[in-house]
């Protein structure tokens, strides 16, 4: 993009969290996050990392998660949206898919259960 010598140059902005307010706070849950004090190459992976590498780099995100107060909304958001990649609400992607598919399992099954009670109790 062409700037004009009279405009500021325009710098990237980091995309906005999709992730509703808190209810019990005047702004977005983000906004007391821990790591937003932190440098975010701790929790997102570089290209081609070693595994033992990555491994501590994972352990030293989580442990800034441990510590956060917004924790649990940071993790819901992350399920919810879903995000591909990163520690979020201290899960790696890998442990935030594991999530995410125990509570496929777990709607499925909840959902069998209540069609299997239905017909019984309508018969009543």
């Amino acid at each position: 993009m062409l700037q004009l010598p009279h405009q500021p140059l325009q710098v990237a902005a980091v995309p906005a969290q999709r992730a509703p307010a808190r209810e019990d706070q005047a702004g977005p849950w983000h906004s007391e996050a821990v790591c937003r004090r932190d440098e975010a190459g701790l929790f997102f992976a570089p290209s081609k990392e070693p595994t033992a590498a990555r491994l501590s780099r994972e352990d030293a995100a989580k442990r800034v998660c441990a510590r956060c107060p917004v924790m649990v909304e940071c993790q819901e958001h992350a399920l919810m949206q879903p995000e591909p990649y990163g520690v979020w609400g201290g899960l790696t992607a890998a442990e935030r898919r594991v999530v995410l598919a125990r509570r496929r399992r777990r709607d499925v099954e909840l959902k069998a259960a209540a069609a299997a009670k239905g017909p019984i109790a309508a018969a009543g």
